[in-house]
């Protein structure tokens, strides 16, 4: 069996709490992990244990503008490292691109970015189904992302388009906050027009940049090497699926190997790329079919497929069920 990824607990924790004024051993407590865990040199995290703090902070905090408290908290001095590290950057597409490369130093979520002619589009996902998060990542991974262009470049930069696959209430405080309507969409996603991507930071350090690069990239490093190809593998195809993108040279150009060497090492581990394909995309189909009231069509053009019934096939020999009698089953499961 695959070990699990663990990630590495940030110290930008303490700040935010303090800023929060909430007491850490409150959260600590209420998520059931060790109270010393923020006093730990090098403590990690799994993805449950994150996603329980996660629930622990948004219950003690009982704020439903708690997301855009925690945005509003971010500054420079919160040595975070992905924050850091966006923050030190020239412009937003930069700053953007650095926290897609350096989140997981802290957090299991991908932050797929696009930079296009005319917008720049960030997309957060959660990577470690089927444990399911609070809304409260999402909207906070979209508050991130505008108090970031808002701070490097000292201005009410105003996003052109902000979509996440829930409402986010109070309405009429996010409406304030963004400058936009949330509109409902499959991702939790912000898009930013090409002028305010490309703007000028005031926060860059170039040299503060590369003073502290090599030791961010070696934390990384260290990160990597603790995951198998497997667990690399099916990170990518997670980021991958939505776009129709899960064949194994897409996967192998995404996690910097040849498709050769990703076979190899796949079936070093006793599996091949086929079983790590079926075996995420039956994990997000039961997640999407007991969590969601999405349709078939829906969750297949999620999943990759080309046609709805290539799902209902695919499900059916994986599962023996039909993905309605899947969510049929699951209903009364919580029933």
């Amino acid at each position: 069996m695959a070990p699990t990824p663990a990630y590495p607990v940030s110290p930008a924790w303490h700040l935010l709490l303090r800023e929060l004024r909430i007491p850490a051993s409150d959260v600590l407590r209420r998520a059931g992990v060790a109270e010393d865990l923020f006093a730990r040199e090098h403590a990690t995290v799994r993805g449950d244990e994150f996603c329980r703090l996660m629930w622990a902070l948004e219950a003690e905090a009982a704020d439903p503008t708690l997301a855009i408290r925690i945005g509003e908290a971010l500054s420079f001095e919160m040595f975070d490292p992905p924050v850091f590290a966006a923050m030190c950057s020239p412009d937003l597409n930069t700053a953007l691109a650095r926290l897609s490369t350096y989140k997981r130093l802290c957090a299991p979520i991908a932050l797929t970015i696009s930079v296009g002619r005319d917008t720049t589009r960030a997309v957060a996902a959660w990577t470690e189904p089927p444990i399911e998060p609070p809304h409260l990542l999402y909207a906070m991974e979209l508050t991130y992302c505008v108090r970031l262009a808002r701070l490097g470049t000292r201005t009410q930069v105003t996003p052109r388009a902000v979509t996440c696959p829930f409402p986010l209430e109070p309405v009429a405080a996010y409406r304030a906050y963004f400058g936009v309507d949330v509109e409902r969409g499959p991702d939790a996603a912000v898009e930013f027009a090409a002028e305010d991507a490309a703007a000028p930071f005031l926060t860059a350090r170039a040299g503060m940049w590369s003073f502290f690069e090599p030791e961010l990239r070696r934390r990384l490093a260290e990160v990597e090497a603790g995951a198998t190809t497997t667990v690399v593998a099916r990170a990518a195809l997670l980021e991958l699926l939505p776009s129709g993108r899960a064949s194994v040279l897409a996967v192998a150009a995404r996690i910097g190997v040849s498709a050769r060497t990703l076979q190899r090492r796949l079936a070093d581990e006793g599996t091949s790329f086929q079983q790590v394909l079926d075996g995420t995309r039956e994990e997000l189909a039961r997640h999407y079919l007991g969590t969601t009231s999405m349709a078939g069509a829906e969750i297949s053009f999620l999943l990759g497929f080309e046609e709805p019934s290539s799902f209902v096939r695919a499900f059916h020999d994986w599962t023996g069920v039909t993905p309605e009698q899947m969510r049929n089953q699951l209903r009364r499961q919580e029933s």
